[in-house]
């Protein structure tokens, strides 16, 4: 939701900024895509999907979210010099490194879900295991590590959406909406030198 939101906001900021400017919106020109998508199939069929979440067995779970984060993350790197990628790439290592080091999946706490959802029963969640069919674990902030850079960021009640985000989403949207921003801005030119007669000579193209 919140990376949606942030390439819905960067495609609306890109185009007010090339009608402003009056220049078209640049091809988006990045390497290795195919990560991407390798990394997208699994998490839909594993976590969001509900004809299919329901199936995976929750020993599958950690393997598949972190091994679809060890893909983005060398994506982010392959496209390191390009608009927000600075930013993605933090928010892919911060959210990495609280999975990694606390089993695989995304540590939240009894307090962010009652939060999320205060009608839900305690006895719909366990200390320690898997929330539902989604990425996280359940787990108290003194036994989980590195606990703020858990999913322990909620909207404020007047937004009726309910979710939960971590640091690490906070980076990856804001490099998402950079990189979408950047699609309005000036084409880079670079110069060529060469020499003549009347000396050395820069030519931009």
């Amino acid at each position: 939701m919140i990376l949606l939101t942030a390439v819905v906001a960067g495609l609306a900021a890109a185009l007010l900024r090339a009608g402003w400017t009056k220049r078209r919106l640049k091809p988006l020109s990045l390497k290795l895509e195919w990560l991407v998508v390798a990394a997208f199939l699994p998490q839909l069929l594993v976590f969001h999907l509900p004809a299919t979440r329901s199936g995976v067995p929750d020993t599958w779970a950690p393997v598949v979210l972190v091994t679809t984060q060890a893909l983005l993350l060398v994506f982010a790197w392959a496209n390191r010099k390009e608009p927000g990628f600075w930013a993605l790439g933090v928010g892919l290592i911060l959210n990495f490194t609280v999975i990694v080091l606390n089993g695989g999946l995304m540590p939240i706490s009894p307090e962010t879900i009652r939060h999320l959802a205060p009608d839900l029963p305690a006895s719909a969640w366990q200390l320690g295991q898997r929330l539902g069919d989604g990425k996280d674990v359940v787990l108290l902030p003194n036994t989980t590590w590195l606990s703020w850079l858990s999913d322990r960021f909620t909207l404020p009640r007047w937004i009726p959406y309910r979710v939960a985000f971590s640091i690490g989403d906070m980076f990856i949207a804001m490099g998402a909406f950079i990189l979408i921003w950047s699609l309005a801005g000036p084409n880079q030119s670079h110069s060529i030198i060469y020499f003549s007669e009347e000396g050395p000579k820069e030519v931009k193209q």
